[in-house]
């Protein structure tokens, strides 16, 4: 079995300020750096480093080199990686002396697939193959149809929400892995054990991970249901959280693990991740996750 993360790669662009810019305002960063991200990103190389062979597919501009060396250097598959001559997915970001920020969002190469593309990275893959998906490229209702056809497990983090979603047929999805927010957004409910009721109703093949902020996590599965804790941290950075968790469950899955020991090492990872700062640097590799005693 092979894994297919289809993800956005994007460059964050993040200025140091003193404030945020005012309408009009021409106003000197103090500092500026460049990472790489996007949640397709962060979500091959959690899935790498928990011990998985993954190939990423997504498309970058030529000036989105950094984003594949990023990859490559964690052992991610990159084959199916596209350059196109748009740029690059990115994102500008304003951090003031508060740590307040504020983000500009450019689509870029992420909203540039196209069916053929996407027609061309599919056929390299078989029945009970299984992709990774997240919402923040174009054609995705797409991509859940022709990997369908294939027979490949689909696993979806339909994060962000958005309007793009009503054009998926979800009922193709195998996995869903959702916080409470999007929970609530597919569902119309608040509760967690009223979201998971609703799921059950309206999707009723699918399993689904929710996961609860400090109050763990759950998995549910027809009317079988099982309950993950959090472990309990300091935490410096939060950003990388979700997309390690994801990571580490679905690395776990593809080995094998039941599905109690699946939630429990995505559980601990997730914990590690948000003592370090950053996002995809915070991820922890699997030795790490099993030697942490806590």
């Amino acid at each position: 079995m092979k894994v297919l993360n289809f993800g956005s790669l994007n460059l964050d662009f993040v200025y140091q300020v003193d404030h945020m810019v005012s309408p009009g305002e021409t106003l000197a960063s103090l500092k500026m750096q460049t990472f790489c991200g996007g949640k397709g990103l962060n979500q091959s190389i959690a899935l790498a480093k928990a011990g998985a062979e993954v190939y990423h597919a997504g498309c970058i501009g030529r000036d989105g080199q950094l984003l594949v060396e990023a990859l490559e250097k964690e052992g991610v598959r990159t084959d199916y990686v596209k350059i196109l001559e748009e740029k690059t997915g990115h994102a500008i970001i304003q951090v003031d002396r508060s740590g307040q920020n504020c983000i500009l969002l450019y689509g870029g190469t992420n909203r540039a697939q196209t069916e053929e593309y996407i027609d061309q990275v599919l056929a390299g893959f078989d029945a009970g193959d299984m992709i990774v998906l997240q919402n923040e490229i174009n054609l995705l209702d797409y991509i859940i149809d022709r990997a369908y056809e294939r027979g490949m497990t689909i696993v979806l983090n339909p994060s962000p929400f958005d309007e793009n979603l009503k054009d998926c047929d979800l009922n193709k999805v195998s996995f869903f892995l959702i916080n409470e927010v999007e929970g609530s957004q597919i569902t119309g409910e608040n509760e967690p054990e009223k979201i998971l009721d609703k799921l059950a109703e309206i999707y009723p093949d699918a399993r689904v991970v929710l996961t609860l902020g400090s109050e763990g996590s759950v998995y549910q599965e027809k009317e079988y249901r099982i309950r993950q804790s959090i472990y309990r941290v300091e935490a410096v950075d939060t950003t990388a959280a979700g997309d390690t968790f994801t990571g580490y469950f679905v690395a776990s899955l593809l080995e094998g693990l039941d599905i109690s020991r699946c939630m429990d090492l995505a559980a601990k990872a997730s914990a590690l991740s948000v003592t370090r700062p950053g996002a995809s640097p915070s991820i922890p590799r699997r030795q790490e996750v099993l030697d942490w005693n806590i």
